[in-house]
């Protein structure tokens, strides 16, 4: 099929896999990228559906691809990589890997290819891995190892872990190159051969982890040559998957007895009672200080007398978790146990549903320091029994762990632990504790209390003082008021805090954990209370990303003496709403938002600053005169319009009382009171007038200080003047176009008179002395263009014209009597 067939059905995978959002599909159609990796250059790609190496970044140090469909990897999937450290490719289908597939991986220091499909293992894949420390072949189903030795070039190499189900065969030399292991696991549950001597060239061995349930069932030689290869005084021999039924299943540990060996844990172990008498048996006389077992299935009742008679005397710890004892109602007691318990120092019963250990039992536990009863069915009155009714019977025991049980009372707590006069560490967590009783009565060598997941909601007096560690997390509690002078770390996480913890109250408190709280903020002042403080975890919190906060997480927390143990990406914002989900680190604030104060301020001033830039270039530009002209324009014409009404319904004709309205400057009265009014209003001869036969009347003017009524807004004397004038006569000048009441005057006759609609008539203009139309103001626009297209009589400078001057003015103002 061609490529666009491979294009449909690659376009078909993305779209019904589940894991869409994890992967970008490459511009070349093959091969897929992911880009979920963290600050730390870690990419987490697992659980994303890949088919194939998918393309990241060059620079990443740890590369997981565990649970996807990987079936290949190809001589080019990892270039480029040089710089990787980790790799897992853990739970895929993994059959095929190209020789040189892992070639480029120089600084590769762990690698993961368990629980695939690899029927053979190459050398050639590991063979320019020489940084590589842990090596993970686990669950594949090859058969062997294969040949030549596979692991020759891993001389740094310190954990290995290989088998499966299927391997059957292991001979020497297939570890070749292989010497100084510190963990090595084998799972060969059904291995058939084993050449004496494979595994016995890797010493020394810290830990080694078996899983040989075939050959400790049917071939107890071959299990004796495989633990008598790998045992070692100082290594801890870990046995999985075994069932140990009689003294022929306990055969192989006689190798490990010889080897004198010290720590044995067995895990995912059914066992009888016949063969626990004979594991102890077995191990009689050997200096075994540790003994764990874990998952373990109990078949019988506990008759285990036979074993009384056997040394054990080095016995110091007994672990036991997991326990199901399938005769729980016929199991006898541990009295008869007495030879083996008076010697461990340190015991571990987790999880085995122990409801009461009877205080005889307890008593036999003379040398004990460590006891661990934690996730049980212990209540506070089988605790009681337990602890001999705080006798102190257990005089040595330092440290005590009963969390997970159903303990209700903290005051019957401490009544139990008082008189254990060396008790160091108290673990009463995960009980069902809702409240704290006001004081209370505790060892004095008390120094590690923890009393997480429970219910508390208050903290009182209860607490000792001496304590150095108290762990109070996953409560209810919202404040912290006690004063802890010895304190070292407080662990608060999971609460209901508002804020941080009082600091002077822990004067040598170093760590501070506040996960998960409802901590708003916190800021200098209050880890400033805190002396000593070094330690802080406060991520997971619903932090309110102000200006403050930002700007101290940002600056002073990073550069000052308190560390964030917890990673930077748990510091997120939840408010204010637009940086929700934001990393507090990342946060970039506007100078808008953090100093609104003086954002307002400048704001305004420059607004006010452009305001009076604004009205200055307004004044100007003459806006407000124009702005009053207009609204008194507006009024004194609605006002006319009223008046014509008026007259229109009464049946009457406009009043004329005037013949001219004179409007002129105050510094030029002297020339309209002494020329202008007494030439017109006096009735004069003169030889014009001899030659007319009709005698005309004299002029009547409306002056302003005369005829204006007293009282009136000027508007509407102007107004009334025009009205009942025939003519307006301006008397211009320099003092007319300086003077500011005559400016006023003027700006209403200027609107009044050079509209339209208007009320009035033409006006006539005087010109006392030489002005120009420049000479007038800008904003008397209409009146300029009258200068610059209408006549107008100017005031003559010689006597002998100033008769035609009068003559020329009379004429103007009786044109239409005249011409009547």
């Amino acid at each position: 099929m061609g490529q666009p067939t491979n294009l449909y059905f690659t376009f078909l995978f993305l779209l019904l896999s589940p894991c869409w959002g994890h992967q970008r599909s490459n511009p070349d159609g093959e091969r897929s990228s992911c880009d979920h990796c963290d600050l730390r250059l870690s990419c987490n790609c697992s659980y994303g559906g890949f088919t194939h190496i998918p393309v990241v970044t060059d620079r990443a140090l740890s590369l997981d691809l565990s649970f996807n469909n990987i079936t290949v990897v190809t001589a080019d999937d990892l270039k480029g990589h040089r710089g990787l450290r980790a790799l897992s490719l853990h739970g895929n289908r993994l059959a095929v890997i190209h020789p040189s597939a892992f070639d480029p991986l120089w600084s590769l220091e762990e690698l993961d290819l368990s629980d695939n499909q690899l029927t053979a293992l190459s050398h050639k894949w590991f063979r320019k891995l020489g940084a590589l420390q842990e090596l993970n072949l686990l669950n594949n189903p090859y058969s062997c190892l294969g040949s030549p030795p596979l692991l020759q070039s891993l001389v740094w190499l310190r954990r290995l872990k290989f088998g499966g189900p299927a391997l059957e065969e292991l001979k020497r030399g297939d570890l070749f190159g292989v010497t100084q292991l510190e963990e090595l696991t084998v799972h060969a549950n059904n291995l058939m051969r084993y050449e004496s001597g494979a595994l016995a060239d890797i010493w020394p061995l810290g830990r080694v982890t078996l899983s040989l349930h075939g050959p400790f069932l049917t071939n107890a030689a071959m299990a004796s040559a495989v633990l008598n290869d790998v045992t070692y005084p100082e290594t801890h021999i870990v046995l999985e998957d075994l069932q140990l039924f009689g003294n022929q299943s306990v055969q192989p540990l006689k190798a490990a007895a010889r080897r004198r060996v010290r720590c044995i844990t067995l895990r995912n172990l059914s066992v009888n009672d016949e063969a626990i008498v004979d594991f102890l048996v077995v191990l009689d006389g050997v200096p075994l200080t540790s003994l764990l077992m874990d998952n373990v299935t109990l078949i019988g009742t506990g008759r285990w007398e036979k074993a009384s008679m056997t040394n054990h005397d080095s016995f110091d710890e007994f672990h036991l978790q997991n326990i199901v004892v399938l005769n729980v109602f016929k199991f006898v007691s541990f009295l008869q146990l007495g030879f083996l318990l008076k010697y461990p120092r340190k015991v571990s019963v987790i999880n085995g549903k122990v409801f009461v250990m009877p205080c005889d039992t307890s008593s036999l536990l003379k040398n004990l320091q460590y006891l661990d009863l934690s996730d049980n069915l212990l209540t506070d009155l089988t605790l009681e029994e337990t602890l001999c009714h705080g006798r102190g019977t257990l005089k040595d025991l330092r440290v005590l762990n009963v969390s997970g049980n159903a303990l209700k009372s903290l005051s019957m707590v401490s009544r139990l632990v008082v008189k254990l006069s060396k008790l160091t560490h108290l673990d009463i967590s995960r009980n069902g504790y809702s409240s704290m009783p006001q004081g209370c009565s505790w060892p004095s060598t008390l120094r590690f209390l923890n009393i997480s997941r429970a219910q508390l909601t208050t903290i009182t007096f209860c607490l000792p003082a001496t304590l150095e560690v108290l762990d109070l997390s996953n409560n209810d509690l919202n404040q912290f008021i006690l004063l802890l002078p010895a304190l070292r770390e407080l662990h608060l996480s999971g609460n209901k805090f508002l804020r941080l913890p009082i600091g002077w109250l822990f004067p040598n408190l170093q760590t501070l954990t506040i996960q998960s709280n409802t901590l708003n903020m916190f800021g200098r002042s209050d880890l400033q209370s805190y002396k000593r403080l070094r330690s802080l975890q406060a991520g997971q919190n619903k932090f309110v990303c102000s200006c403050d906060f930002v700007n101290f997480f940002q600056s002073d927390i990073k550069g000052g003496g308190v560390h964030l143990t917890d990673r930077e990406e748990s510091y997120i914002c939840d408010s204010p709403l637009h940086l929700q989900g934001e990393a507090v680190g990342r946060v970039r604030l506007s100078v808008v938002e953090c100093h609104p104060v003086l954002f307002v301020s400048v704001s305004c001033g420059v607004a006010l600053l452009v305001a009076i830039l604004v009205c200055v270039l307004l004044w100007r530009l003459h806006a407000f005169w124009y702005l009053k002209m207009t609204w008194a324009w507006l009024r004194a014409k609605r006002s006319c319009r009223r008046r014509r009404r008026h007259r229109d319904r009464a049946g009457s004709e406009e009043l004329l009382c005037f013949d001219a309205f004179v409007s002129y400057s105050e510094r030029d009265a002297s020339w309209v009171e002494n020329f202008l009014v007494p030439e017109l209003e006096e009735p004069r001869d003169s030889d014009e007038d001899s030659v007319n036969p009709r005698n005309p009347r004299p002029l009547t003017l409306c002056l302003h200080k005369r005829d204006f009524l007293p009282g009136h807004w000027i508007v509407d004397n102007i107004m009334s003047a025009m009205e009942r004038s025939r003519r307006t006569v301006f008397v211009l000048s320099e003092n007319f176009v300086q003077s500011d009441w005559c400016r006023y005057e003027l700006d209403f006759s200027h609107f009044w008179l050079f509209d339209g609609n208007a009320c009035g008539d033409a006006a006539i203009l005087i010109l006392l002395e030489p002005l120009s139309k420049d000479d007038i103001p800008k904003r008397f626009c209409k009146l300029r263009k009258l200068m610059g297209s209408t006549t107008y009589l100017e005031w003559p400078q010689e006597e002998e014209r100033t008769g035609e001057f009068w003559r020329s003015l009379r004429n103007a103002l009786r044109g239409e009597e005249e011409a009547d």
